[in-house]
């Protein structure tokens, strides 16, 4: 029986669509925005120290990563250019997080109309000579 979780042979930053991209070695993709990460980033920031008490992010429109960080054999570090840098994404956060990535974007939607954030259009991406 294997309980590891699929490693990524492929990690690419789409810096312009705000997308990671994640290839297997089986052939499947995901696609995951950079919006999606941050704010369901495995940090203490976002998440909380336990149980029920995670931050509900907001104003993560337009955020992009400006690093991808090799941990180990089993994560990476992103760096979000809102200067948060400190979750560790996991070879099986990162499949979580894309197998559960509708539903958890339904409840982040949710929650963010809950407190009567309008979520607004992603700035265009700035191009760097």
């Amino acid at each position: 029986m294997n309980d590891k979780p699929p490693v990524p042979t492929e990690i690419r930053l789409r810096r312009k669509t705000r997308l990671l991209e994640l290839s297997y070695e089986d052939g499947h993709q995901a696609q995951l925005p950079c919006e999606y990460l941050r704010v369901f980033s495995p940090s203490a920031e976002v998440q909380g120290h336990g149980p029920g008490q995670a931050v509900l992010m907001v104003g993560k429109e337009s955020v992009n990563i400006t690093a991808i960080e090799p941990v180990g054999h089993y994560a990476v570090r992103l760096r979000f250019d809102d200067g948060h840098d400190s979750g560790l994404f996991t070879w099986a956060y990162l499949d979580h997080l894309a197998s559960k990535q509708e539903e958890n974007w339904q409840d982040y939607l949710q929650r963010l109309d809950e407190v009567g954030y309008k979520r607004r259009d992603p700035k265009p991406v700035e191009q760097s000579g």
